[in-house]
């Protein structure tokens, strides 16, 4: 980790304060730590200044304003600050009346939302970390990416199975079960189970909802969950110009990172080819389009277009300016096309790219083939959006 620099900079002006989000393990407390060297911190996760808080929010309130004007000059750090929601009441007040200056820290905002915690009434600027992206790796080892996931110390690590395997048990245990966020816990199990299936597909609630036995309203709490504590994010269908023709209504569902995926759907990547390789690959690829709209503070829709005639493009870029397709393949034969050119006859994009597995780029009429990395290299580059 010490010798990744990572994309994300938290330049904060004076008396800016700020939330930075991220699933657990993106980095975030190593990142403040690096970034903030002189900050006072304050982690949640000690149990011992967790219970102490709890009782009584107003002691960190006492304890900071005990402490030499030296060590307020900088941004004072809470971590997992969602385990305390009611602390935000006195950072708030400190920050209006002391002009203090704050990073609060969290893997989830659910618990915030739920409890109607002070969110600072955009007191607070907004962050949020990502797993590890192409640009932060000298050379990115595509396999070991869509098996380990790029989870700092997964990617990292020469035989990551175990560790991911611990990360969702003890994830769940501790996010979803302990906090009480769902009273059925056998049916929130199942639902994970039988969502796997259908990852980076577009979501079918009736039919989940049949396999974990609730009804589907239920299931659409439980992806809500999932959304709330950063773990998956929905892409909805694209929707200029409707047409009887094009499905609407049902969202797809990405894993924030593609090794966890692969690890509840059981299913890892063993060669460069075939279905699984091709779906690992499209999570990936989402998780750079995410990561690069967030961090270099790009404002675009990413959706998905797809026909009742089954044509389909995995990913449509803002208003519709650019298409991509992801294909697992070494070599995109003219017939893998047709979702593409049935977009591109309808809208006319700017740009229409296929990422695939081929060694070299080329162009098929309009539509621009590339292999993964040198559509990653474009993307950062901003030449994509």
């Amino acid at each position: 980790m010490k010798n990744i620099v990572r994309t994300l900079k938290i330049d904060l002006p004076p008396r800016q304060s700020a939330f930075l989000w991220g699933p657990r393990k993106t980095g975030k407390s190593t990142l403040l730590r690096q970034s903030f060297p002189d900050s006072l911190i304050y982690d949640f996760l000690q149990k011992d200044l967790y219970f102490e808080l709890v009782r009584k929010p107003s002691l960190l309130r006492e304890r900071i304003l005990a402490k030499d004007k030296d060590f307020l000059k900088y941004p004072i750090i809470l971590d997992e600050v969602q385990k305390v929601p009611e602390i935000l009441d006195e950072v708030h007040w400190m920050i209006e009346n002391k002009g203090l200056q704050f990073i609060l820290c969290g893997s989830s905002a659910r618990k915030l939302k739920r409890g109607q915690a002070n969110l600072l009434g955009g007191r607070a600027w907004r962050f949020e970390l990502f797993p590890l992206v192409s640009p932060e790796l000298e050379h990115l080892d595509l396999k070991r990416a869509l098996n380990h996931g790029l989870l700092p110390s997964h990617y990292l690590q020469e035989d990551a199975s175990r560790s991911i395997k611990a990360y969702v048990r003890d994830y769940l245990k501790e996010e979803v079960f302990e906090e009480g966020i769902v009273r059925n816990i056998p049916a929130f199990s199942r639902f994970f189970d039988a969502m796997s299936y259908s990852l980076g597909e577009a979501v079918n609630y009736s039919n989940i909802a049949r396999d974990c036995g609730v009804d589907s309203k239920t299931v659409k709490e439980y992806y809500q969950i999932l959304v709330d504590m950063l773990l998956g994010s929905f892409v909805g269908p694209y929707k200029k110009r409707q047409g009887r023709n094009v499905i609407l209504k049902a969202p797809k569902f990405y894993f924030f990172d593609v090794g966890v995926a692969g690890a509840i759907a059981k299913r890892p990547v063993l060669e460069e080819r075939g279905e699984f390789f091709g779906r690992a690959l499209e999570n990936l690829i989402f998780m750079e389009l995410t990561a690069y709209r967030s961090y270099r503070e790009r404002d675009f829709g990413i959706s998905y277009w797809r026909t009742k005639t089954g044509l389909e493009v995995d990913f449509i870029l803002g208003e519709g300016q650019v298409a991509v397709e992801v294909k697992g393949a070494s070599r995109v034969d003219h017939t893998e096309l047709k979702g593409l050119k049935g977009f591109v006859e309808e809208y006319g994009p700017k740009k229409a790219i296929v990422v695939s597995n081929e060694r070299e780029a080329r162009l098929a009429g309009d539509i621009r083939i590339m292999p993964w990395r040198n559509f990653l290299e474009a993307l950062w580059g901003g030449e994509i959006m």
